[in-house]
């Protein structure tokens, strides 16, 4: 699976340029869970292949990029990306699109932002259905983004749902930018509770979640990262090389 060894301003950057270029690009987050959902289900890997970008969402994914010699990469993780790309836009007048969450939830965020922001560009918000939409209602949701004239489309579904969404959709609905980001609606909402930063930095960011929400993801963190695990020792131990995009694609 493809991580780009990048940094938060060469993030940003690089879709900075997209959205000038108005080219049609989107972009995935990618913790250890996201690889193990990809080995479970390979049509999901070429998903992430054909990404503008795959940042390194959880510290796991950063040290592995570090391993192999990328020692600038740091953690561009899903909700702090959102929070940099909003600040970021206020010079440049980003026009931004929350599409995900339950009910209420993109107004609630969308209400923080501006709150946090004043002079923020938020030109939608719209919390589909947790079911496959009908031709029709997609279609529906796709005009109502490419009529808001937004820049970055920020997609809250889920995972590997919204990684499916963005690649159906790319140079759909308009928007040079679509984002997803996973949980980071509820989180930056306040919904639900966010693991305190020395949790992030050391990678216990999962231990925190799966005490949140157990019965959710107890089948993630403790059937799928001891995978995992598992398959990144006997990766390194064969020697390969990381199958990682350098920073000149």
């Amino acid at each position: 699976m493809p991580i780009d060894p990048i940094d938060m301003p060469a993030a940003l950057a690089r879709m900075g340029a997209w959205i000038a270029a108005g080219e049609a690009q989107y972009v995935c987050c990618a913790p250890a869970h996201a690889v193990m959902e990809c080995v479970d289900h390979p049509e999901l890997r070429t998903v992430y292949e054909q990404s503008g970008m795959t940042t390194p969402d959880g510290m796991p994914m950063v040290w592995l990029c570090r391993w192999y010699g990328y020692t600038g990469t740091q953690r561009v993780y899903g909700p702090d990306l959102l929070l940099a790309a909003c600040a970021e836009g206020l010079e440049c007048g980003w026009r931004h699109y929350f599409y995900g969450g339950a009910p209420g939830v993109a107004e609630g965020l969308a209400e923080r932002l501006r709150e946090r922001f004043p002079s923020i560009q938020i030109v939608g918000v719209e919390s589909p259905p947790f079911r496959a939409l009908s031709a029709e209602e997609d279609a529906q949701a796709a005009e109502r983004i490419r009529s808001s004239g937004a820049d970055i489309v920020w997609v809250g579904i889920g995972s590997p749902r919204q990684e499916q969404w963005m690649a159906a959709h790319r140079g759909k609905v308009g928007a040079p930018v679509l984002v997803g980001v996973g949980a980071a609606f509820d989180f930056l909402s306040g919904c639900k509770p966010q693991a305190p930063r020395w949790m992030q930095r050391s990678g216990l960011e999962w231990l925190f979640r799966l005490a949140s929400e157990p019965g959710r993801l107890w089948r993630r963190y403790v059937l799928g990262y001891p995978r995992f695990v598992v398959l990144v020792a006997a990766q390194l131990l064969r020697g390969r090389k990381a199958n990682q995009r350098t920073l000149e694609k």
